[in-house]
């Protein structure tokens, strides 16, 4: 599959490449990343032909964002989608940082904040972050535990800067599906951010959200795909949907692992293919923190794959 072919995302105007970066892992993700690395993972990706990038203010808490817009801001506005999120809202204060994120700057947590105008404050945020002139897509990130106030609030908010044309399209992201699906019937979202929930390991969002999302024309980009790393090499101690992996999933990915060797295919390609198993999935994001990550998820979803093998993993 060609990494940089372009496709439009849903009912909205913008178009996609099929494989996206996302990019938690530059704003230090479990472990620090330098300004000059950073830059480089980004125009990897623009040199690649790669033109839809995933950040958030939670990410680094600023950092990453700020080091995406760097680079993109060198770029015809027009050659890149951006998506970026709201619902936790960066304050000053020193209680409530995650210890996930490596060399982030004192003085600064995210707090969560789903309301009306929290929104249009971190809308704003970003954007000075970024130093763009405009946000491609803005997704209501985790709300997990915010239903009913992302509804009346964040959706309000968002639905009101696309009626503005100030974004080009509104979604959800979060590592479940049950909630994306009352997502789905309760607004009218453009597009979902699925993490880790429609794998080679995990498809419980074919159960009801897939086929919804199919039914309602709205698309789904594909996040998670190595399940925090037990996809992309499946070993004691990798993890697996951010916590140590268990013994059974550890087999089961082994298992899997096994079967793509006997068709000389990596375990990687399978995972990062297997989104587009079904036709609810436009895009598939994959976390990178070097140039090296991005070359190899180009050469990942490139890989030929064999119509045999998707019948032995599915």
């Amino acid at each position: 599959m060609d990494p940089a072919e372009r496709v439009p995302l849903g009912r909205t105007r913008l178009d996609v490449t099929r494989l996206g970066l996302g990019l938690a892992p530059i704003g230090g993700l479990y472990a620090p990343v330098s300004d000059d690395d950073a830059a480089r993972t980004v125009a990897r990706g623009l040199h690649h032909g790669l033109r839809l990038f995933d950040t958030a203010p939670l990410y680094g808490h600023g950092l990453s964002e700020r080091r995406t817009g760097a680079v993109l801001a060198q770029t015809k506005r027009d050659d890149f989608v951006l998506s970026t999120k709201v619902g936790r809202l960066l304050t000053e204060g020193d209680d409530g940082a995650q210890p996930i994120w490596a060399g982030l700057e004192p003085g600064i947590v995210p707090r969560f904040d789903f309301s009306y105008d929290g929104v249009m404050r971190s809308f704003e945020q970003s954007l000075a972050r970024l130093g763009l002139d405009r946000i491609d897509i803005l997704h209501i990130h985790d709300p997990d535990d915010h239903f009913d106030e992302a509804i009346e609030g964040a959706c309000r908010a968002l639905t009101e800067l696309r009626s503005s044309n100030v974004i080009g399209a509104i979604g959800v992201g979060m590592n479940q599906a049950d909630m994306l699906v009352r997502f789905a019937n309760a607004g009218d979202f453009d597009c979902f951010l699925l993490a880790g929930r429609y794998t080679l390991l995990d498809r419980s969002a074919l159960d009801e959200l897939l086929p919804l999302c199919a039914q309602r024309g709205i698309a789904v980009i594909a996040a998670g795909v190595f399940q925090s790393g037990l996809l992309a090499d499946p070993r004691p101690g990798a993890t697996d949907n951010y916590s140590p992996v268990a013994a059974g999933r550890l087999v089961k990915a082994l298992e899997l692992q096994t079967i793509c060797i006997e068709y000389g295919v990596p375990l990687r390609a399978a995972a990062i293919q297997f989104g587009f198993t079904h036709p609810a999935i436009t895009s598939v994001i994959v976390g990178v923190r070097s140039a090296a990550e991005v070359d190899d998820a180009v050469a990942m979803m490139a890989h030929p794959i064999p119509a045999e093998l998707w019948e032995r993993l599915t």
